[in-house]
């Protein structure tokens, strides 16, 4: 069994002639510069591109498979250098009663996703954009990813805005049929113990990813899974917890760095403390124009005090990314990268004395500190991230 570093929540921003995929993200954010950044700079070796529904960004990916630049592989997924492609597509569900929740489909192949994609283009407005609305009930989207070969995972399940328990629901079987799921994604402000807090994700295997709008967000979540090789039918059964595979480890940032951990009031623009517990009014200003954070959301769902982590729940370390390191600037970053290759190899392999040769004793104290999540964090929320405090 091998280790691979996995991101599955990548977004393209264009495509290579410049159409809009997701308007929200990087221009330069395409298919093939996520798959060289991902390959070349990142050391990401799986990585989901996930909107990959969109026929424009199928008309890119065909132009790499012809070339030969790209390949796609026994077992699914595309490969790229060192790095395999999961298809995949985040789509917009919103069921009667409900809110708002954005599910992760990924499929084995191109051919696959294609004949998805003429599926969602009768239900949705603009099958050409990233997170579209569908117009069908979640179960039926459920049933046609399944009935693909397919697998869903919901997305950042406790951000205040289009997840599961964030928008949409209290419970996550009220939106979908549960032995339907593969795994859920956490989201960039909570973790595997605030999570244990719900009894219902119990059985689910929890990943973590960057949901990255910039090239240089790839990475910033990422998961360690045991596989035999690097393919999607590995990936399902890893997710699955199928003969012998497995996510080993989870690597996100520390909740509180999540630009939504904490209930923030949009009057005042006060986080509010944590100390507070679940509130309705800024105690700032008296305001109750708040937006909800992820861990006052989870307060008001645990149906347990104590968070509960299963046997098969692995390890989840406090990576803070690298972008978040004070005085790590770009000429820095890519003198690390030229001595010791990729981001995981700075972040997982290179000794202390090894990066104080190249960036000095301060930076090379806090990339140490990041691995050992000893870092001292001012608290993010309210669309705002958090930050590591500068020791000077």
């Amino acid at each position: 069994m091998n280790a691979y570093y996995v991101d599955l929540h990548i977004h393209i921003g264009r495509t290579d002639k410049g159409k809009a995929v997701k308007i929200s993200a990087a221009n330069n954010l395409t298919f093939f510069n996520i798959a060289h950044e991902a390959a070349v700079r990142k050391g990401m070796e799986i990585i989901g591109i996930i909107d990959c529904q969109s026929p424009a960004v199928q008309d890119d990916i065909k132009t790499y498979l012809d070339s030969g630049e790209m390949t796609e592989q026994e077992g699914g997924g595309i490969r790229y250098r060192d790095t395999t492609i999961m298809l995949g597509s985040e789509i917009e569900v919103r069921d009667p009663g409900m809110g708002a929740a954005h599910l992760l489909a990924y499929l084995p192949d191109l051919t696959t996703m294609q004949d998805f994609t003429q599926w969602m283009k009768r239900h949705m407005k603009n099958v050409e954009l990233s997170s579209q609305r569908i117009y069908v009930p979640a179960r039926v989207l459920q049933e046609e990813v399944l009935g693909r070969g397919g697998i869903l995972i919901p997305a950042h399940i406790f951000t205040p805005h289009k997840s599961v328990y964030g928008s949409a629901t209290t419970r996550m079987e009220h939106l979908l049929d549960l032995q339907g799921v593969a795994a859920v994604e956490l989201g960039l402000s909570s973790d595997s113990e605030m999570a244990g807090c719900i009894s219902e994700l119990d059985p689910f295997t929890f990943v973590t990813n960057s949901d990255a709008h910039s090239l240089g967000k790839i990475g910033r979540e990422y998961n360690k899974m045991l596989l035999e090789a690097p393919t999607y039918e590995e990936l399902v059964k890893a997710l699955l917890r199928q003969e012998g595979r497995g996510v080993a480890a989870n690597y996100g940032l520390n909740p509180r760095l999540g630009k939504y951990h904490r209930t923030y009031c949009s009057l005042c623009e006060a986080v509010l403390d944590e100390q507070n517990g679940t509130v309705e009014r800024c105690g700032d200003c008296g305001s109750n124009k708040i937006v909800r954070g992820v861990m006052d959301r989870i307060l008001s769902l645990a149906d347990r005090e104590e968070p509960y982590l299963p046997p098969y729940r692995p390890p989840y370390h406090f990576q803070v990314p690298m972008e978040f390191i004070p005085g790590l600037g770009p000429k820095k970053l890519n003198q690390l990268l030229q001595r010791f290759g990729t981001e995981m190899d700075v972040l997982h392999r290179a000794t202390l004395e090894e990066l104080e040769q190249v960036v000095g004793e301060e930076i090379a104290g806090y990339l140490t500190q990041a691995r050992e999540g000893t870092l001292s964090l001012e608290v993010g929320g309210g669309g705002k991230y958090g930050k590591v405090k500068n020791r000077s």
